[in-house]
């Protein structure tokens, strides 16, 4: 089963995924095939280029060929993207200070990114 996760709710990415799915990922026993990860508002600190989280993150992707993308808002008003927010939702808002194969981007980016890779499930934490 392929999943992507969401990372909504205040804290989920320095503890559902540092501390649970990060370490599962590594170990190779979560389960599920991981398509795509999408990070929200203070979550996206777990991206940025200095994040212990965000450096493992990075090279699980790297090898597993998992989506990274931040918000584009969300990094925008965290100084983590280039760009405005008349940008936002147009693929134009550009991540910044994070770890390598982070995207920025909104729904419609997302979409388009997971479209070659479809997941069966989507899990918001």
């Amino acid at each position: 089963m392929k999943v992507a996760y969401i990372f909504r709710n205040d804290m989920s990415a320095t503890f559902q995924l540092a501390t649970m799915i990060l370490p599962q990922l590594e170990q190779g026993n979560l389960g599920v095939e991981v398509v795509g990860m999408m990070f929200f508002d203070d979550n996206v600190y777990s991206l940025s280029s200095e994040s212990e989280i965000g450096q493992r993150l990075s090279a699980v992707a790297e090898k597993q060929n998992i989506l990274l993308m931040i918000c584009d808002q969300c990094a925008l008003r965290r100084g983590m993207a280039t760009g405005d927010f008349s940008q936002c939702g147009s693929g134009e808002v550009k991540a910044k200070n994070t770890v390598n194969g982070v995207i920025a981007g909104c729904f419609p980016q997302l979409y388009s990114a997971l479209a070659g890779n479809m997941p069966d499930q989507v899990i918001t934490l």
